[in-house]
């Protein structure tokens, strides 16, 4: 899993109403204004983080700095000053040297840009990427292009492999989450579950038509209460700990993953199933509620119901390099039986 904590800043030079409203719209994450009377109407528009003067979530100049690069001198400066705040880094020739040599010496920089052409460049500067982009302009199909550019350099890529089906065992009564999220899946999205801390299964959601039931396009049901799901930023939880307006991940066949909402988490008792997989001659185990709409993923994309599973049946998931504690990637020897 790869950590994608890259940030989009809009830069609020003018109070431009309709460029503003673009830009949250546009999900950046912060605006930015060396304004406070622009400040005060931003947050008349909708509840999103202000960096201002003397006003704000955070103060411009002091909790986040800005530095314009117009010789070398000024990347020592930067360098000096350390990591541990953002720097926004303006650039009076608008070069891209500037920010491959701070790259190299420092982190936590913040690059300013004005079209999204040089926001694709900053996001691919080095396979290493600025920390993150401040959109300086009031073209609104530049803050749309600018946003898109955003969504692809970011987009997070789980590699998905192919796991055998070699047992399936009735459970009895558990307790079982069933997801309730924000948004409408497309049919072939699923959410990472598992019983181990090290590998994750890709269970479909439930967009897919049954004669059983109507399709609750906005739903992934499937897990015990122990079970781990994936979370963005490389953070994990247990289905137990999840509450509205958390956030999880979820993938599609090519491997696409992005943050959902949770609107609610559903715990109730249901009868449930061990499914048993083999890779590389080893097995792993998860337990899902025993129903037909409870589907995983073929390898094709497609959903297959747990109950018309079929041993020799190949499902798609999702191996890590490291064990976890806390939800937290850690290097230490764990067993799980």
């Amino acid at each position: 899993m790869h950590n994608t904590q890259k940030r989009f800043w809009f830069f609020a030079s003018t109070y431009n109403k309709a460029a503003i409203t673009k830009a949250i719209e546009a999900w950046a994450h912060a605006i930015v204004t060396d304004q406070k009377s622009i400040a005060d109407k931003i947050s008349d528009l909708a509840t999103i983080d202000v960096i201002a003067p003397e006003w704000g979530s955070r103060v411009l100049d002091k909790d986040v700095r800005r530095i314009t690069i117009t010789k070398k001198e000024d990347e020592d400066t930067v360098v000096a000053l350390g990591w541990t705040i953002p720097t926004i880094i303006m650039n009076k020739d608008r070069t891209i040297i500037p920010l491959e040599n701070l790259l190299s010496k420092t982190t936590n920089l913040i690059q300013t840009v004005t079209t999204a052409e040089q926001a694709k460049l900053a996001l691919t500067t080095m396979e290493k990427w600025a920390d993150g982009i401040c959109l300086m302009t009031d073209d609104i199909e530049q803050i749309i292009q600018t946003w898109w550019v955003f969504r692809e350099a970011t987009q997070l890529t789980m590699k998905l492999q192919k796991a055998t089906i070699v047992a399936k065992k009735n459970v009895w009564m558990a307790d079982r989450c069933c997801i309730d999220t924000c948004s409408v899946l497309e049919p072939w999205v699923g959410m990472l579950a598992w019983n181990s801390s090290s590998w994750m299964l890709l269970v479909y959601n439930e967009n897919v038509a049954s004669p059983y039931c109507d399709p609750r396009p906005f739903r992934v049901n499937a897990w015990a209460v122990h079970a781990y799901i994936a979370c963005p930023n490389n953070k994990t939880k247990y289905m137990w700990e999840l509450r509205s307006w958390d956030e999880v991940l979820v993938v599609d066949p090519e491997w696409h993953a992005h943050a959902v909402t949770v609107g609610r988490n559903k715990i109730e008792k249901r009868p449930m199933m061990m499914i048993t997989f083999a890779i590389e001659w080893v097995e792993y185990t998860h337990i899902l509620q025993n129903a037909e709409t409870i589907r995983l993923t073929r390898p094709d994309g497609s959903p297959i119901s747990i109950t018309h599973l079929a041993i020799g049946e190949e499902v798609m998931w999702y191996v890590e390099t490291a064990w976890r504690h806390f939800g937290v990637q850690v290097s230490e020897t764990i067993t799980e039986k």
